[in-house]
């Protein structure tokens, strides 16, 4: 069996994630869930930036920037939902975090009435980072 991309990490993170969901429960505002868990990662050794901004760029040109919950390690993306469940808005939105973005993986973790998480992993050979933009056909 392969190795998931990073899986020591994400398995610690995904650790603290369920250690602060079985102290907290649910029904906090996300803000609150984000604050404990950035703590309980940093209780593990790891290091955590809050609302770290992004860029996006279209055609190398900035057009906007996104914030992500919490970024691990400089490695993690996490974004933070406190939902019923999950749907796939917050999927396509942690995807496009990662299409957006050098990093390669994201957790999704909503502090539901049930706790539940999602990883996703996006190449960046599949971004087509330092490859030159194809200009569209000329009509």
């Amino acid at each position: 069996m392969t190795p998931l991309l990073h899986e020591d990490l994400t398995r610690t993170i995904i650790g603290a994630f369920y250690e602060v969901y079985w102290r907290m429960g649910s029904g906090f505002a996300e803000a609150v869930y984000e604050e404990a868990l950035a703590r309980e990662l940093l209780s593990r050794g790891l290091a955590v930036e809050h609302q770290k901004r992004i860029s996006v760029h279209y055609r190398g040109i900035s057009v906007g920037q996104f914030r992500v919950d919490l970024v691990v390690s400089d490695t993690v993306l996490i974004e933070i939902k406190a939902r019923e469940d999950l749907y796939p808005i917050h999927l396509a939105q942690l995807l496009n975090y990662l299409r957006a973005s050098s990093f390669e993986i994201g957790l999704l973790f909503n502090f539901g009435s049930r706790p539940k998480f999602k990883r996703l992993v996006f190449s960046n050979a599949r971004k087509g980072f330092g490859r030159p933009v194809r200009e569209p056909p000329r009509l």
